[in-house]
């Protein structure tokens, strides 16, 4: 089952790919089950009718089904008229209007998790710039759920004293992502003793419930290190953390080097595990 974090990734992905290459359209889905059979369009950004939504891609069926089977872009240049695909699915994008689609697979670990499309609604040849931008917006969908697989691993090992159900853990997650939304939300309110107020909330949270609060070890980040550091926890990929604080995505990698240098990390997973440690973060 896909979550909220991976659909909001992959609304930024689509987002993106439209603005580097000027296509009209741009949708695409993620596996909800876990298999490999089949997907369901979810997300559409330019779309002049909702006739794609919620359809069913099959491997091997249409110019998506193909991608997904191959595991690599595949593009036509006039749907309707194309030779090499299968045409399951000609009546919802006669509906849409499309003729000039690209599909890209987002491979994970070598399973296909999902699949991007790019379209215009003239049979023009898409370039190398498009292709590219489509690779790119792809693979922006892959290190998302790549940072989101590791951090549910990362949960498991590193997660609150057992409670004996999994109501606990639920609780215990929820915490974990409402203070990376709240340090995210922090920079960009201008009451400044609502910010405080709201910034002095998430210290509370952040040893977390019926813990003790540990020592830090004399360990000290910056506000904006801990914003960034609370993004990476909630599975944010760099691009997207940048979004949500209002950065420049190099301004987000500085903060994480350095957060990363004061806490003897050589990785961004390990940075969290430290930080919780130190009782920085949830």
């Amino acid at each position: 089952m896909t979550g909220t974090g991976e659909a909001a990734e992959m609304r930024a992905a689509l987002l993106r790919l439209r603005r580097t290459t000027g296509l009209p359209v741009a949708f695409g889905g993620l596996l909800t089950d876990g298999r490999q059979q089949q997907l369901r369009i979810a997300e559409l950004n330019g779309a002049a009718t909702g006739a794609l939504r919620g359809l069913a891609i099959c491997a091997g069926n249409g110019l998506g089904g193909k991608s997904m089977a191959l595991a690599r872009p595949c593009a036509v240049t006039d749907y309707p008229a194309a030779r090499h695909i299968s045409h399951e699915y000609d009546a919802a994008v006669a509906s849409e209007g499309l003729r000039s689609v690209v599909a890209v697979p987002v491979v994970v670990r070598r399973r296909v998790r999902g699949l991007l499309y790019g379209a215009l609604r003239r049979p023009l040849v898409l370039g190398d710039r498009v292709l590219d931008a489509a690779v790119a917006a792809a693979r922006d969908v892959e290190q998302a759920l790549v940072v989101r697989d590791e951090m549910r691993q990362l949960l498991a090992m590193t997660g609150p004293p057992a409670t004996g159900d999994a109501v606990g853990r639920r609780d215990w997650e929820t915490v974990r992502e409402v203070h990376g939304e709240l340090r995210a939300l922090a920079p960009r309110i201008t009451d400044r003793a609502l910010r405080e107020e709201l910034l002095a909330a998430c210290a509370r949270l952040a040893p977390g419930p019926s813990t003790p609060a540990p020592t830090n070890g004399g360990v000290s980040l910056t506000p904006r290190e801990l914003d960034v550091l609370g993004c990476v926890a909630s599975g944010a990929t760099n691009a997207t953390a940048a979004e949500r604080l209002g950065l420049r995505p190099e301004t987000v990698k500085a903060y994480l080097r350095s957060a990363m240098r004061k806490l003897g990390a050589r990785t961004r997973l390990e940075a969290v595990v430290a930080a919780r440690r130190a009782g920085l973060l949830p």
